[in-house]
């Protein structure tokens, strides 16, 4: 079955789920590494309840967390895409951008040639005013990348959830306008 959607990278294919992305997708990033900073490994109902959160996503506002593929040889490397703000405490409704990447993927770019195409469909094609991504205080990669793509820090959006850090509950907000992200 092909995708609705697919937008290509000089690297990488952003697209629809398919089924079988599933249990590839689950091998890969459900890993401690991966998950360090995203609550922990996931058992069978965390993956279950995921899923239907991304596939709600798509459902309900026509965009998601997408697969990423790599085009060279069509590896699923993870997800990065667009949701709207949901997290109990935090911002509400806003355009987020966000991405999980495996592990052998990360320091390649890869996160950062799919959030940039990320962006520009939301201020392209959806039309997005702003767009804000959120993580750990302790994520310093994540965060890292935010300031990369030409995010600034949005203090006034952070909020506390042990969700994701039991350890140091602070999420921090990263956020770009479109007139900024137009400009660069």
């Amino acid at each position: 079955m092909t995708p609705e959607f697919r937008h290509d990278t000089a690297r990488l294919t952003l697209c629809d789920w398919r089924e079988d992305d599933w249990p590839e997708f689950w091998r890969v990033t459900n890993t401690p590494p991966v998950m360090r900073w995203l609550g922990g490994v996931l058992d069978e109902a965390g993956r279950g309840a995921a899923r239907a959160r991304i596939e709600s996503y798509r459902a309900d506002y026509g965009h998601t967390f997408w697969v990423v593929e790599r085009r060279e040889d069509g590896a699923l490397l993870g997800f990065c895409g667009l949701k709207r703000s949901n997290q109990p405490g935090g911002p509400q409704g806003m355009m987020e951008v966000g991405w999980r990447l495996r592990e052998d993927a990360w320091g390649k770019g890869y996160a950062r040639e799919a959030a940039a195409a990320s962006l520009a469909l939301a201020f392209g094609r959806f039309a997005a005013g702003e767009v804000i991504a959120l993580t750990v205080a302790r994520n310093t990669a994540s965060w890292g990348l935010m300031a990369r793509l030409g995010m600034a820090r949005r203090e006034d959006l952070d909020f506390d959830s042990a969700d994701f850090d039991a350890e140091n509950p602070r999420i921090i907000a990263y956020s770009i306008a479109r007139e900024v992200w137009e400009a660069a």
